[in-house]
């Protein structure tokens, strides 16, 4: 029913499309989720996650997740994270990928809805030290289209992988563009 519904909302009444979930395969990853521009990312990602029926993820500090709105956010994804005992951010949530079975983390490299002249490398780090790849997501406003790209697998030279991931956001636009990170 929720399906549907999402369906009929993102699909139909707001004519966006989702492209790219065939790489529905891959159960470990880090969605380096750009442009992020506005709040209306967030509902995005909640409804591709709905429509697409892929579990995505999100971290949180674990202090988010108690009463009353702990069931809510894990219900869209959401799981805390506890950097008690020294683990650095990184460490914290490559911990996570070992724990679960299923773990696609959705991360906004820009850190902020502001302009960012440079985009944060956490991303890159976690995946490297989880040993997962990472799926370009596109959320392209100007073609109303959410774009999951081709899992790749970081070589642990950030630059030169960096100039392969940027291409799938080429031309993409988000909703408030002059917010978005040059590429």
């Amino acid at each position: 029913m929720k399906k549907q519904l999402y369906e009929f909302l993102f699909l139909k009444l707001m004519g966006w499309k989702i492209v790219g979930i065939e790489n529905a395969e891959v159960k470990k990853c880090v969605m380096m989720v750009m442009p992020h521009t506005s709040n209306h990312d967030f509902y995005l990602g909640i409804f591709t996650r709905g429509i697409s029926g892929l579990e995505m993820n999100w971290v949180g500090k674990k202090e988010l997740f108690k009463f009353p709105f702990g069931y809510y956010f894990r219900s869209v994804g959401g799981e805390p994270l506890d950097r008690s005992g020294g683990l650095n951010k990184v460490d914290a949530i490559a911990a996570i990928f070992d724990r679960k079975e299923v773990f696609r983390l959705a991360i906004a490299p820009e850190g902020t809805r502001k302009k960012v002249k440079e985009i944060k490398t956490g991303f890159y780090f976690i995946a490297l030290k989880a040993n997962v790849p990472i799926v370009p997501v596109a959320f392209d406003w100007k073609k109303k289209e959410v774009n999951l790209g081709k899992p790749f697998f970081p070589t642990d030279n950030y630059n030169a992988d960096f100039e392969i991931l940027k291409k799938h956001y080429i031309g993409v636009s988000g909703k408030i563009p002059q917010n978005g990170f040059q590429l």
